[in-house]
């Protein structure tokens, strides 16, 4: 059967498709266009996107990327939820890439990495301890990641940083990937956070959500 017949059935669940600043990673504060997918199996103490758990709407992928394409900008971020949690995410994100643009992924690192088109940029967590989910952590996807992907670290406590450290050490992420160490909002003070980074000299980037910064914590923004 030829592809285009296949395509009205390429349907995933999106809660919504926005354009805004990124607010993390190395492109923070790029004008990008944000695919939010419904649903997320992990419940971390400090997510952000609960809203994103359930509901949502059913859209083919020619009808995402006709959605995407009304923005005025070549970057794109799937995001969550955790975007992998439905299968035809893959099939988005090498749709997108055909199409021309930027495209990362911001996913939990808790379901495998290494099917993802390798064009996509992997933005990947390791949940640290505090999150509630650092057993759901696969460290086999690390070996998956190349010198374009990022590795993001919510640090919470003081705890966190020191587990996010030694595994910076254990997983060789210095020599593999981009590393991103952000303070959870209302839990870590952001200065106390740099000043550990300053006095390790960590090789990682501090980040704090831009976009949290310009609108607080309203969804869509």
């Amino acid at each position: 059967m030829a592809d285009h017949a296949l395509r009205p059935r390429e349907r995933l669940r999106i809660t919504e498709i926005f354009f805004s600043l990124q607010g993390e990673s190395s492109t923070a504060g790029i004008p990008t266009t944000f695919v939010r997918l419904t649903g997320c199996p992990l419940r971390c103490g400090y997510c952000d996107t609960s809203y994103a758990f359930g509901g949502g709407e059913w859209m083919t992928v020619d009808a995402i990327l006709e959605a995407v394409a009304r923005h005025p900008t070549r970057h794109v971020t799937v995001t969550g939820g955790e975007p992998l949690a439905q299968e035809r995410c893959h099939g988005l994100l090498r749709r997108l890439c055909d199409a021309g643009y930027r495209v990362s992924l911001e996913t939990s690192g808790a379901l495998p990495v290494g099917e993802v088109e390798p064009r996509v940029v992997k933005v990947m967590d390791l949940k640290t301890p505090a999150s509630g989910e650092a057993a759901r952590n696969r460290y086999e996807n690390v070996d998956h990641l190349g010198a374009t992907d990022e590795v993001k670290f919510v640090i919470c406590d003081r705890a966190d940083y020191d587990w996010a450290r030694q595994q910076i050490t254990r997983l060789g992420l210095a020599g593999r990937c981009g590393i991103l160490f952000s303070p959870c909002a209302g839990r870590q003070d952001p200065a106390e956070l740099a000043r550990w980074i300053l006095e390790d000299g960590l090789p990682v980037r501090f980040q704090m959500q831009l976009h949290k910064l310009l609108w607080g914590d309203e969804p869509g923004r």
